[in-house]
């Protein structure tokens, strides 16, 4: 099966956070890792991330953890979303 950039780079994003390979900034080393994918190996533009802070807790935050939360279930609709807004 092959997916669209955004998907590749969406679930590639997902496993990471589901990794934590830090005590702290899984979150920030997967969102630079998933927009280096996007730009050098795919030639697309990096996300948006939903495009305010998503370090401290706020409505954009809890939608990403949402969205992440979904994928965890398998639907990637919300986080593929989420990214691009």
């Amino acid at each position: 099966m092959s997916y669209p950039a955004d998907e590749i780079a969406v679930r590639f994003h997902h496993r990471l956070t589901q990794i934590h390979p830090f005590l702290n900034g899984n979150g920030r080393h997967a969102r630079l890792a998933t927009d280096v994918l996007l730009s050098k190996q795919l030639g697309e533009k990096p996300f948006s991330w939903g495009s305010d802070s998503i370090e401290n807790v706020s409505d954009t935050r809890t939608a990403y953890i949402d969205a992440l939360r979904e994928a965890d279930k398998g639907n990637y609709q919300p986080l593929l979303k989420f990214v691009r807004t």
